[in-house]
């Protein structure tokens, strides 16, 4: 970085400076964002951009951002390309040079903007991109299930009651040593009742908003998980207790957590057996943090973190599907219906999964 300021570039005039309005939205991005002259010159770099590259924004400002990369060419080129209007916007990837660190692997994005001879680069951590990647297939997964869920069961139901009828009709009529087949049918239809109103519980009952104390929610799932499982297993409390109260279905965030930490529970058999399983309730605020598309100033965030065998590989990607189990005898709907509760927040549960560490991360805004 010692040589950021190597190529004789004119100044940066006032009017261009980090100091104008138009700039500051930018201040407010987590994505590395700086605007240029076509010729390569620095009018201006967000904060994020000052962090990743470990410099002052007085020092980037008015330097050669080509500088900045390990194939500074590639920008030149794409710069000049901007200037003369071929392109409306250009993507690469790259590596972005960084002081006393390696370098940082990044998407780039050149874009025009409505100034001549500016343009906007945009350097997006491979990481995060990955990261925003995953929380729109999330959603877009969770949208897909919604709407599948809700046409599914009401398809089920309604042949379902004639066919229970037809049994109990049946049985009327038939010698009592043959009523247990019709018996096995009406049990059976009770049996898909129960799962097809499952289904349909999150878009039945009305969403009920009111003030929510998470640390209420999460005492609540442990007393339950305790209850259920009082010996060889420990539940964990790490609390930040100067999280604020905030507007939401109290009712649904319980279920929501309970199901993920019940899953959790039965999946340390083994560690109960031996008296030493564990499930950690976190919660703690993130700032300024991007999902689900948007930015958030705040946001709240809920770990339920457990000691088990981690989520098996075959199904890792596929968790939150309906109908998708790693246990057997599992309906595959408790994780599908937290992910559906969260969403009806604003919010998104994810999972990061390896042997001995199981950690789902429920983020939801804060106002």
């Amino acid at each position: 970085m010692d040589d950021l300021n190597k190529s004789p570039i004119p100044p940066v005039s006032s009017s261009q400076a980090s100091g104008s309005p138009r700039f500051k939205a930018f201040d407010l991005l987590a994505t590395l964002v700086a605007v240029v002259r076509t010729d390569g010159c620095v009018v201006f770099a967000n904060a994020a951009l000052e962090d990743a590259l470990g410099s002052s924004r007085r020092t980037i400002e008015g330097s050669s951002l080509s500088d900045c990369f390990t194939e500074p060419q590639i920008l030149k080129h794409a710069l000049e390309g901007a200037g003369s209007n071929e392109f409306a916007a250009l993507r690469y990837d790259a590596w972005l040079r960084r002081l006393n660190h390696e370098p940082l692997p990044v998407h780039v994005v050149v874009a025009q903007t409505d100034t001549p001879g500016e343009a906007i680069v945009e350097m997006l951590p491979q990481e995060q991109q990955a990261k925003q990647e995953r929380e729109e297939r999330l959603i877009d997964q969770a949208q897909a299930n919604k709407e599948l869920i809700r046409n599914l069961a009401h398809e089920i139901k309604n042949p379902l009651g004639g066919i229970r009828g037809a049994a109990q009709l049946l049985q009327m009529d038939i010698d009592k040593e043959l009523s247990e087949y019709t018996q096995v049918i009406i049990h059976e239809a009770d049996r898909l009742q129960t799962l097809v109103d499952r289904l349909l519980a999150p878009h039945r009952h009305p969403h009920l908003v009111g003030d929510v104390n998470i640390h209420e929610v999460c005492e609540r799932v442990r007393s339950l998980i305790l209850a259920e499982f009082p010996r060889g297993l420990r539940v964990v409390r790490d609390y930040d207790t100067s999280i604020p109260e905030f507007r939401g279905d109290r009712e649904q965030l319980i279920q929501a957590v309970l199901n993920i930490a019940h899953n959790a529970a039965q999946a340390l058999v083994e560690r109960v057996a031996a008296g030493d399983a564990q499930i950690v309730f976190k919660t703690r605020i993130a700032r300024q943090v991007t999902f689900g598309k948007q930015r958030y100033r705040l946001a709240l965030e809920l770990h339920v973190i457990d000691n088990g065998p981690g989520v098996p590989d075959t199904i890792k990607d596929r968790i939150f599907y309906p109908l998708v189990s790693g246990r057997e005898g599992g309906s595959g709907l408790g994780l599908t219906l937290a992910q559906t509760f969260v969403q009806q927040h604003h919010g998104l549960i994810e999972c990061e999964s390896r042997p001995g560490h199981t950690d789902f991360k429920l983020l939801i805004p804060l106002p």
